[in-house]
């Protein structure tokens, strides 16, 4: 198994850091190959701008006009260009953050914004009667999977279906959806950590060994059964989810899970 680990994090002794050096040494103990891309240290650049796309940005910058026309001329700069490279060589790609205002850090929502640039990340396939675009189960990296490893400060109680800040699975749709399934990647359940701010040393053992076990069994964790754009559930272009296949009772969210 070939993984790349993108990790968002400031400090290397955090929790999210100690996960991340324990992910390389257990998958790399148990023979796998790993790539770690640490956005901060890297002084990853999160903003997009016309500089990313170098002779082919325009005036008025028009962003998926301009990031399509320098992925085809492969014009991308080469920081974009090399995470979109370690993308196709995985098979396994694992997002190690903590939850800071309900989401992602903005230095890897900036790593999706750039390095999932037009005829990559998005705008791929063709539009007809019974597709719209390779999407949502289709895309550039179809036949990958991929995992969030997720820090919270709050306790478990507050993410319950009942709690404050809701349900952890609705917090991380947009990500595990909108931003995973969308270009093809089969998302894999998140592993979290609840309470993360209150954690003491003697708990980081049953941490450790919750998130080894997780690692060593990646390769047969059944993915999310989100639905599939393109095969009948949807339907097309109102991509509209098709009158009688929700489960009964069942609204929001939970109507794109087969």
């Amino acid at each position: 198994m070939k993984t790349l680990i993108i990790y968002a994090h400031p400090e290397p002794k955090s929790l999210t850091g100690s996960l991340k050096d324990l992910a390389v040494s257990t998958l790399q103990s148990a023979g796998h190959e790993v790539q770690v891309s640490d956005l901060y240290a890297m002084n990853w650049k999160a903003a997009v701008d016309a500089a990313d796309f170098g002779p082919d940005a325009a005036s008025p910058l028009r962003i998926p006009r301009a990031s399509g026309r320098a992925f085809d001329a492969g014009t991308l700069t080469p920081d974009v260009r090399a995470e979109q490279q370690k993308l196709l060589w995985a098979d396994t790609i694992i997002f190690q953050f903590p939850l800071w205002w309900y989401t992602m850090p903005a230095i890897l929502k900036g790593w999706v914004d750039r390095v999932f640039s037009y005829n990559f990340g998005y705008g791929v396939g063709a539009h007809n009667d019974i597709q719209y675009g390779e999407r949502f189960g289709e895309g550039t990296l179809a036949g990958r999977r991929a995992m969030l490893s997720v820090t919270a400060g709050g306790p478990e109680s507050h993410y319950s279906e009942r709690g404050i800040n809701g349900p952890i699975d609705d917090l991380l749709f947009p990500i595990q959806h909108g931003i995973l399934y969308y270009p093809g990647l089969e998302v894999l359940p998140p592993f979290v950590l609840y309470g993360t701010d209150r954690m003491t040393d003697a708990e980081y053992p049953d941490v450790a060994k919750a998130w080894t076990d997780r690692l060593l069994t990646l390769e047969s964790t059944e993915p999310i059964a989100f639905r599939r754009q393109n095969f009948g559930d949807y339907e097309i272009p109102s991509l509209q989810l098709k009158d009688g296949l929700e489960p009964a009772g069942r609204t929001g969210f939970g109507l794109h899970m087969r």
